[in-house]
């Protein structure tokens, strides 16, 4: 008896053996190659903005389907991460009509523009099976199937959209309680004035006053709510360098929600524009966005990444302007840009920060003030003689007054700017109706 209960317990060990090399053996055979697996999909689509990955250093975003890279089916996972704690990460893709799974390690890249914070933009790049085209995927730190259900991310841009839009604008995260009512509805009016479709908003936070101007662009069809509670999950800073505020990342996850509205936007739009809600691309040589891109394309048909200088107009030096249809307008909280046409000169040895309108379907990491990463396509510096970013806001060269250069060109759209901006406060409450 003791003899056959020593053999049991020797097979017991054996088969323990087998189950933890065929595990290994298994684990090392994923690789970023999509390899088929017994497991069946389970798990239910995410709903928020931000899904936290079990260990809480790195979260997902959203998936889009990318084939830009050698031809090859590919998801691309945007999403923020810990530049030094970052496990390995495998796809978990769900493949119809019989939801078999199949994986593939992700291939990580934490952005390198993080300017000193611990938590960057994050791509996670996965090749898709080659014989489904999965609806959505999941992401697991093992190859091993649990009782744990992550989320489903569905994957988007996997059909083109027949008819893209000409200009879609990519505002940086809207935080706090953001209140500057009366620039907001300037950016907003002259944006359409110049040829915007579409102004897609990351919002953490404003006032409720802001809150009303918003909903009515939102039913108006001209702005994109994208809630951005990146507070509930990180220690996010308003600054753009850890040396400012030590905190875990920059100025509300900017360069994240950048990246992910290009991605989000890819097939809808003909062109994005990367910039800040106080910040105009102000076409100097021409009148709109249309007719500058047709000739910049023109003479420059091989780039699809272009960069506009960014020049300040500092909100505390005053032109005066004519009263007529604006005298109300001192009852909206905010900064009226049609008093300041006063730019900042170039700095000696400084270059001006740029901001971008591109192509979405050459880009594929960006920053703040350029691409990172694209398909090969040249990035063009555009001379502010052809166009300039209008940027009104505190000055960078206080004490300066002498030096500063008249820039009227802003004022060639105040008739039609006033009559809008107007018709936008009367229509949201913020002044009677006349």
């Amino acid at each position: 008896m003791a003899r056959y209960f020593k053999r049991l317990h020797l097979l017991a060990v054996v088969f323990t053996l087998a189950i933890i090399a065929l595990s290994y053996l298994q684990t090392r055979r994923i690789s970023t190659v999509p390899t088929s697996v017994v497991y069946v999909c389970k798990g239910t689509p995410a709903k928020d903005t931000f899904t936290p990955l079990k260990g809480g250093n790195a979260f997902i975003v959203a998936a889009y389907f990318d084939n830009r890279r050698n031809r090859k089916n590919a998801t691309r996972l945007i999403g923020i991460a810990h530049h030094e704690d970052v496990q390995p990460l495998y796809c978990w893709f769900c493949c119809a009509p019989d939801s078999k799974v199949w994986i593939a390690k992700a291939e990580i890249n934490v952005h390198s523009d993080r300017f000193g914070f611990p938590y960057g933009a994050t791509d996670l790049y996965c090749l898709e099976p080659k014989n489904c085209k999965p609806r959505y995927v999941s992401i697991h730190a093992s190859v091993e199937d649990t009782i744990d259900l992550p989320p489903l991310f569905e994957i988007q841009n996997r059909k083109v959209t027949a008819r893209p839009v000409q200009f879609t604008v990519c505002v940086s995260p809207m935080y706090g309680e953001y209140n500057n009512i009366l620039q907001f509805l300037q950016s907003m009016e002259m944006y359409k004035i110049l040829g915007v479709d579409k102004v897609v908003i990351y919002k953490t936070g404003c006032s409720q006053l802001m809150e009303k101007v918003l909903d009515f662009y939102v039913a108006e069809g001209t702005v994109e709510i994208i809630p951005w509670p990146i507070e509930s999950y990180l220690n996010v800073s308003i600054h753009w360098q850890y040396s400012m505020d030590g905190k875990d990342i920059g100025y509300y996850g900017q360069i994240t929600a950048l990246n992910d509205c290009i991605y989000r936007n890819m097939y809808k739009t003909k062109y994005v524009l990367l910039n800040d809600i106080d910040e105009i691309i102000l076409p100097i040589k021409y009148w709109n966005w249309k007719t500058m891109m047709r000739a910049l394309q023109k003479k420059y048909p091989s780039s699809g990444i272009f960069l506009f200088e960014n020049h300040i107009f500092p909100k505390t030096i005053f032109t005066p302007i004519s009263p007529d249809n604006i005298i109300s307008w001192s009852a909206v909280p905010g900064i009226n840009i049609l008093e300041h046409v006063d730019r900042e000169p170039d700095r000696k040895y400084i270059v001006n920060p740029t901001k971008m309108i591109v192509n979405p379907r050459k880009v594929s990491q960006t920053s703040v003030h350029s691409v990172l990463k694209s398909f090969g396509w040249l990035r063009i510096y555009v001379p502010k003689e052809v166009a300039l970013v209008y940027h009104c806001r505190v000055p960078l060269q206080e004490g300066k007054p002498h030096e500063l250069i008249k820039d009227t060109t802003i004022w060639r759209y105040n008739v039609t700017l006033i009559k809008n901006v107007n018709k936008v406060l009367q229509q949201t409450g913020l002044l009677p109706k006349w």
